[in-house]
């Protein structure tokens, strides 16, 4: 696949939050490492970034789209730089970060839908449900503001979900 890098050096990315009705977010751990990390991926060229949050969910969680609810994504691209170590200073063109959209979803389906292993080259090799702001202190540090970026503008649409949920089932008796 042919990473789309843009003219500044950043590669277009997709970032995904998947919440669960509890609140908790979705947390992976990279295959062969003790690295955890929200699922992502890059966007391939002439895909958009909702086709390619679809196909990244699909490939890292083995879920698919009628297993999960759109609610929303960041309005603008959100940007990190590489640390200098991990730049590949001789591929070309040269990737110094990335550029992302994040996605806030919703799991709908049970989570024994919940397959990482799900492609021939798994991205992550175990997964758990976390509390919303445990991921940004534990992601790779040049990761972190970003996290906390995507978390802090996508949480009023957890927030509203729970509260309509709440009251559905106020109503309900």
């Amino acid at each position: 696949m042919t990473q789309v890098i843009d003219s500044k050096g950043y590669r277009l990315n997709v970032g995904i939050i998947l919440a669960n009705d509890a609140g908790r977010v979705f947390w992976a751990r990279r295959a062969g490492q003790q690295a955890w990390q929200f699922p992502q991926g890059g966007i391939r060229r002439n895909e958009q970034p909702v086709e390619a949050m679809y196909r990244e969910l699909a490939e890292e969680t083995g879920l698919q789209p009628h297993q999960v609810e759109l609610m929303g994504q960041t309005r603008e691209w959100l940007y990190y730089q590489l640390p200098a170590r991990y730049i590949r200073r001789r591929s070309y063109p040269v990737c110094i970060g990335q550029k992302q959209c994040w996605f806030m979803l919703r799991l709908i389906a049970d989570d024994r839908h919940v397959d990482v292993a799900a492609t021939d080259q798994p991205e992550f090799d175990d997964w758990c449900w976390v509390d919303y702001w445990q991921p940004p202190q534990e992601v790779i540090f040049f990761k972190r503001a970003v996290y906390r970026r995507a978390l802090r503008e996508l949480e009023p649409l957890l927030l509203s979900a729970h509260a309509a949920k709440q009251a559905a089932a106020a109503a309900r008796g």
